[in-house]
């Protein structure tokens, strides 16, 4: 990426996270939107302002491939999917563009464990082409790896660290609701579960941040999943992950989701010397604060070392105007 001048980029995926971010952009100097691109044909040649919501048109038609980009640009934003397999080929075809990556999949945040392979050939592909891959969001990307890392600064001794998440999922956007399983009945719930098609992604991904940084060999790992039910209707998702290291659990991540959840909020405990909380009363909303780390994180890809890059080993993100 060039080091100076605004950062130019090409937004990949204009569902609801990826048109909350291209406002976002719109509403930065030194970030300049110059390509947008969804396989959706009914986007194709439209004006990216106009899908996005913004109050005047982007200058910028939808086309279906990077390829098709004219513009010149620096980044790719990738909001496409969950999947590091599916999002695997839109990343090599950023690099072999020259192009930075920031990306929202959960599975990439830190895939070093989960997906070994995948990760050595995004490294690879990324170091060649002499750019940065990192990903991001409210969580996995700060709720829960790198707000409980970064607060260990204080600490002479840790112990152990346990998050929790609860969220009210009304609160929500849509696709959102539906991936925590609102709406469906019990058996429906447990089916899909099975089925890997309602979970929250991202929490053994997160586990192994944490770990990493901490200097914890981790010898095992758990996600567990429950719905959260009135009667027999789910009104969302209750997952919990686990990891041990030296026969303890030394890490333990609670994720809960429902509609119309009492008193949502977001916790960090830490057990050591010292030992502390933090508490976030209403907890962040993790729409708006995905979109906003986003866009953080952009800067810092001009100093970041080339090669797949996780939150906890780059330049501590901030808000930028």
């Amino acid at each position: 990426m060039r080091n100076a001048g605004p950062i130019r980029v090409v937004h990949i995926g204009l569902g609801p996270i990826g048109q909350g971010i291209v406002k976002e952009i719109a509403s930065r100097p030194g970030v300049e939107l110059v390509g947008a691109v969804d396989v959706d044909p009914t986007l194709a040649g439209r004006d990216a302002g106009e899908i996005c919501g913004l109050a005047e048109p982007a200058g910028v038609t939808v086309v279906a491939t990077l390829d098709e980009v004219e513009a010149d640009a620096d980044l790719a934003c990738v909001t496409t999917s969950s999947s590091l397999a599916v999002v695997e080929p839109t990343l090599t075809a950023c690099c072999s563009h020259g192009l930075a990556v920031v990306s929202t999949c959960e599975e990439l945040s830190y895939p070093w464990r989960t997906a070994p392979a995948i990760a050595a050939r995004m490294d690879e592909a990324a170091r060649r082409a002499g750019v940065g891959i990192i990903a991001t969001g409210v969580n996995p990307g700060f709720v829960m790896d790198l707000l409980p890392v970064v607060s260990t600064g204080i600490c002479s001794r840790v112990d152990a660290i346990r998050v929790e998440r609860y969220q009210d999922a009304g609160r929500r956007r849509l696709p959102f609701q539906k991936k925590v399983g609102a709406g469906l009945s019990r058996a429906e719930f447990e089916e899909k579960a099975r089925a890997g098609e309602i979970r929250h992604v991202g929490l053994t991904e997160s586990m192994h941040m944490i770990a990493a940084r901490m200097g914890w060999d981790l010898e095992e790992t758990s996600d567990e999943i429950e719905p959260a039910c009135n009667r027999n209707e789910v009104r969302g998702v209750h997952q919990v992950g686990r990891a041990w290291c030296d026969g303890r659990m030394v890490i333990e991540l609670v994720f809960h989701a429902e509609l119309g959840l009492p008193d949502p909020a977001d916790r960090v405990i830490v057990s050591g010397e010292p030992g502390f909380e933090l508490l976030v009363p209403g907890g962040f909303h993790g729409d708006t604060a995905t979109c906003a780390i986003a866009v953080n994180c952009m800067p810092l890809l001009r100093t970041a070392r080339p090669g797949l890059r996780t939150m906890v080993d780059i330049d501590p993100v901030s808000c930028f105007r």
